[in-house]
């Protein structure tokens, strides 16, 4: 499809609250959509704890963040980008929010155990020279979010921040964005464990891409 950064930008604004809806039931959150249109408009809704609507108020305001980037034309895939969305993603929620973990974590329903926080520095910055060996830009961008969510980076809220670099690197480029429904959440999971055992992309980067919805792939290609 050819890119498009004003066009892909359109469509991911439009898509704010089902962005936002989706990751909230990924992390077992149950905001119905009409609830997460309602907190992004400032007012809160009845009924969820006060914790749960922050998470879904920072992933707005996270993706608000990351589309002023685009627009300005300064998004850049870096640890600094990274960390400055983490500090409005993960506000409240992580240990600590805005900077890479300083101890070990684990991930739950696997063995494997991420590297430690003394080499993060390290594996971020091979995980960007390793894009340069990706020619197809959606296969850079899944990478960028694969490697994220098995490296943990952060403390927490590390699947959620592959994506938004993810998408961030799509979005600069022209490309739409991948949004991972809460209906695959379960083919998701088993296929995560699965990559966190092995490392083998192959799997999860045809899963990633079989979340691109066809409607908006069509836009993109109309003249």
């Amino acid at each position: 499809m050819p890119p498009n950064i004003d066009k892909a930008l359109m469509i991911v604004k439009r898509q704010l609250a089902e962005l936002v809806c989706d990751a909230v039931n990924l992390e077992g959150i149950a905001l119905t959509l009409p609830e997460i249109q309602t907190l992004l408009d400032g007012i809160t809704v009845g009924g969820h704890k006060l914790s749960d609507q922050q998470i879904a108020v920072n992933q707005g305001n996270a993706w608000r963040e990351l589309f002023n980037w685009i627009e300005q034309g300064t998004f850049l895939l870096s640890k600094t980008s990274a960390c400055e969305l983490h500090a409005i993603a993960a506000k409240e929620e992580a240990l600590q929010w805005g900077a890479f973990r300083s101890g070990g974590v684990l991930i739950a329903g696997t063995d494997y155990v991420p590297p430690s926080y003394t080499a993060l520095e390290q594996h971020f910055t091979d995980m960007l020279e390793s894009l340069g060996k990706l020619g197809d830009i959606y296969d850079q961008a899944i990478h960028v979010f694969l490697t994220m969510s098995r490296i943990q980076f952060f403390d927490s809220v590390n699947k959620r921040m592959g994506r938004f670099m993810m998408n961030g690197l799509l979005l600069s480029q022209g490309y739409p964005a991948i949004n991972l429904p809460a209906k695959r959440q379960l083919e998701f999971n088993e296929k995560m464990l699965d990559f966190y055992a092995t490392g083998d992309e192959t799997i999860m980067n045809q899963f990633m891409r079989s979340c691109l919805d066809e409607r908006i792939i069509n836009i993109m290609q109309e003249n």
